[in-house]
Formats: structure tokens, C-alpha cells, sequence
């Protein structure tokens, strides 16, 4: 592609227009395109099927030996001019923002300095009952200001519930989920299984409040010009560098929280994130790119979240450059599963970052990466070794700024997982991989265990002093 017109092509986009488009009615095929036309890149690798069997044409690896085509994953503890980071005051001042450049330029992209303000009101109160127990649950919605764009409405649904009989200031776990209000249940069953997540957290004295991620930014290439990302962008296409929709829920978690430390009743320096799949890999972002959570549950979370993308084992980066889930990511991620580009096709292991280091970004405060097993559908697709790995690679991290990691010193490429049931849970950062399948429901008692005591033995902000970053 000549240069004059791939010039034109992105002029066109800034303008609102391609092709005689109006980006309000776009395609996903369309906004995807636009960004490859952005970006130079005419093809895009295929990313593996997880439904072809061992053997057929384009199947993914499950081959362990296969596995780690990679040498070496980028040293979180190396700054870019060659030196090691030895002391907790270089990796806050000079490598932490060095690798969150990195994740924001290539892999998740930046939060705009323009974002509209979000005011929040109670829409809705009720007297209910979680698991039996009474709460008090508000229905809360979070209008952002859309003064520039009235044609993209952005209204954050959200439910926060607490049990009554707290007269103290609970905790809180932020949720990707419905943002509805809790329903009371009919008498509980001793045949329907274990109790829920939020069951567990209610008797356990906690508060949680549920974000429906949907009403931030929808989960498709089609959404880019509307939601927040496209009222902040005012309806224009993303530049290659602009925020996805990972970015987007984990944002709008910030929004929620900004909510709770208004609330008397909440203890805002007890709030945790939590998702499973791909709200595991929101939750996550969530908490690297803002301090103020105390806490993250990440749950099954794999490419693009806690898994490794230098393993070539299920997901793989080119799947998240596909149609199909471009959208989560920055545009600039579209570069690694290039098959020709004008800068030249790249891969997994061109990318200046990997999972490792977002863990690490979330040091010195407590991380708890869970899986459940394929057997009840937590399928290899995720790559339950590739997320050890990184757990362990991000260890250094946590060990540096003087709280413990999982205990795995091993060399992340020999380090293999506990067996399941056995909880790495002893310091700030945890793993547990459960006899459940694709929820993280059956690692919450444990969670909830894990988080009560990594909270109590941080002093109340403590993390967040230290050069702290508010996400906008």
C-alpha cells in the first residue's frame, strides 16, 4: 500500500467517513478493516480452532512440547537501558511506568484525557435476602455526561448490596455482571448445589456490587463509535494507540469505585475486582492500571489476561487480532498477528510486554489466579500451565516490593502447576486451580479467605502511596 494512500485512508477515518460510511452504522468488518488499513496490514494471520481435532489444518496445540517457542519472556526487573531494578524506588519512579507504557501503546491501550464525568444516582432501594441473609441492595446508575455527542448515551448499570446486620464498614468485591438488583430466592435446596459467589460474600460479611459491563461498552467491533469509547471519541474510529473494550469495562470499574468511596458504609480501602473469562481479563486489567484496588480474583482468564502470550498452546494471539475479538484490544495489537504489514509482520514474541508483567503491575497488592478443570468444561483452551507460568515469572515483582509470592521459585519454564485443590495462598499473590469448571464460584470461599488476610495485613493505602496512578 503506497503511503499517500494509506494517508488518506486514515484522514478519512478522522473524519468519520469511509467509503462514504457513517461510522454510527458500521460493521464489525468494517471498523476492523479500518484499523488493519490504519495499521498497513493488508492479511492477518488465522488464529488456531479450538473445535478441529489433533491433527487437522489450522488446530490449536496442545502438544506440551510445543508449547514454548520463545526463549526467553520480557524480565520485569530490566529497564530498557540494560540496568536491573534492585530497589522498590526504581521499579516505582523508572520500570513501572516504562512497562505500563508498553501495555497502553501496544496491547491495551490509553484511557483518553477527555473522558466525560460520570454522576452517579440511586435509582432503586430495596429490603431483600442473599442466601438468607438480609441486605439492603440499591440499583444505582452512572449517567456520563454525553454534552458533546447527545447521540451516544452512556447510563453504567450497576447494583450494590450489602448485608444489614453490618454495622461496621464492609468490603466490597466489584463484579462484571448483570447490574441488576438480587432477586429473593425460593428456600434454598440442599440439591442445587453449592451457595453462589455472592451468597458466600454476603455471609461472609461482605458487600459486592454487580457492573453490567454491556452498558459501558458492547462486546463487539461494531461498538467502537458508540459507547464510551466512542462518546470520548466522538463518534470518530480509534487510532491505533485508543483504549479497547477490556480497557473500557475495566475504566468503568473505576467509575464504580469512585461510587463506593463516597458510600459510609463501604471500606473503600478494602475494595477488591473480580471476572471470570473475559471480565477475568477486564478484572485484571483493572487492577494494574488502578492502584485503589485492594485486591483482584482473577477467573479463567487466559489470552489476553493472565496466560502467556508467548505459548503457543490453545488461544493465541492472532485469535484476539481477529474480528471476532479485536475489539477488546488496542488497534496497535493487530501488528502481532500480522501476516504482512508496511513495518513488517510480527508476533507474540515481538511484543515488548507479556501477562507477567500486568501481574506484576499489580505488586505489592493481592492477585488470586483461578481455574477450574477441563474435565467440567475450564477448557485447555485456556491455558491453565501458560498462567501458572506467568503467576510464577511474576514473582520476582512481589518478592521486590517485600510481600510473598506463590512460593514457586523455579524457573518459569520448568515450574508446573500444584494439583488441583492444592491453593498457592499463603502471600499476595495466589493461585488455586479448582474441581469446577468455567466459574470461579468454587475457588470464593477461599478467595474470600485469602482477601480478608492480605487486606488486614496492609496498612490502609499503603500500596497506593507509593507513586500511586488514578485511572481516569
Amino acid at each position: 500500500m503506497g503511503r499517500l494512500l494509506l494517508a488518506c485512508l486514515v484522514a478519512a477515518a478522522a473524519t468519520g467517513l469511509v467509503a462514504g460510511q457513517e461510522t454510527a452504522n458500521w460493521t464489525t468488518e468494517q471498523d476492523h478493516q479500518q484499523m488493519k488499513d490504519q495499521l498497513g496490514i493488508r492479511t492477518l494471520r488465522p488464529g488456531p480452532s479450538g473445535r478441529a481435532a489433533a491433527g487437522e489444518p489450522g488446530a490449536a496445540n496442545y502438544d506440551s512440547s510445543e508449547a514454548n517457542p520463545f526463549p526467553d519472556l520480557p524480565d520485569p526487573l530490566l529497564l530498557r537501558n540494560g540496568r536491573t531494578v534492585t530497589d522498590a524506588k526504581t521499579w516505582w519512579s523508572e520500570r513501572r511506568p516504562e512497562i505500563v507504557e508498553d501495555f497502553e501503546r501496544e496491547v491495551y491501550g490509553r484511557v483518553p484525557s477527555n473522558v466525560p464525568r460520570v454522576v452517579w444516582h440511586v435509582n432503586e432501594s430495596v429490603t431483600t435476602a442473599v442466601g438468607g441473609v438480609p441486605v439492603l441492595a440499591r440499583h444505582v446508575v452512572g449517567h456520563v455526561d454525553n454534552t458533546r455527542l447527545p447521540a451516544i448515551a452512556v447510563e453504567i448499570q450497576m447494583s450494590v448490596v450489602r448485608p444489614v446486620q453490618e454495622k461496621s464498614r464492609v468490603p466490597v468485591l466489584i463484579m462484571f455482571g448483570n447490574g441488576a438488583l438480587p432477586s429473593r430466592p425460593p428456600a434454598t435446596d440442599a440439591a442445587a448445589g453449592p451457595p453462589t459467589s455472592v451468597e458466600q460474600l454476603i455471609a461472609a460479611g461482605w458487600g459486592y456490587a454487580s457492573i453490567n459491563p454491556g452498558s459501558i461498552q458492547a462486546d463487539n467491533g461494531a461498538g467502537l463509535t458508540k459507547g464510551i469509547i466512542g462518546l470520548a471519541n466522538e463518534g470518530r474510529p480509534r487510532k491505533p494507540d485508543d483504549w479497547g473494550a477490556l480497557r473500557a469495562w475495566a475504566w468503568g470499574a473505576s467509575q464504580a469505585l469512585e461510587f463506593l468511596r463516597t458510600d459510609p458504609a463501604v471500606d473503600s480501602t478494602r475494595v477488591g475486582i473480580e471476572g471470570v473469562s473475559r471480565y477475568g481479563k477486564a478484572a485484571l486489567v483493572a487492577a494494574a492500571f488502578d492502584q485503589r484496588f485492594a485486591v483482584v480474583l482473577v477467573g479463567s482468564s487466559g489470552e489476553g489476561g493472565a496466560k502467556l502470550h508467548r505459548r503457543n498452546f490453545g488461544e493465541a494471539v492472532e485469535n484476539l487480532t481477529a474480528a471476532s475479538e479485536y475489539h477488546w484490544m488496542a488497534g496497535n495489537f493487530l501488528k502481532y498477528g500480522a501476516a504482512d504489514a508496511t513495518f513488517g509482520s510480527r508476533n507474540a514474541g515481538d511484543l515488548p510486554v507479556d501477562s507477567h508483567e500486568l501481574i506484576g503491575l499489580v505488586a505489592p497488592r493481592g492477585v488470586f489466579v483461578s481455574y477450574g478443570v477441563p474435565e467440567r468444561g475450564d477448557a485447555n483452551w485456556l491455558d491453565h500451565q501458560g498462567s501458572y507460568m506467568a503467576v510464577v515469572a511474576a514473582g520476582p515483582v512481589f518478592r521486590l516490593l517485600g510481600v510473598k509470592d506463590v512460593g514457586d521459585t523455579r524457573d518459569y519454564r520448568t515450574a508446573t502447576m500444584p494439583p488441583v485443590g492444592t491453593g498457592l495462598v499463603e502471600g499476595a499473590l495466589a493461585w488455586r486451580q479448582h474441581d469446577g469448571g468455567h466459574e470461579d464460584r468454587s475457588n470464593m470461599k477461599y478467595f474470600i479467605e485469602w482477601a480478608s488476610r492480605v487486606m488486614a495485613s496492609s496498612a490502609p493505602g499503603a500500596a497506593r502511596s507509593r507513586g500511586a496512578e488514578r485511572q481516569r
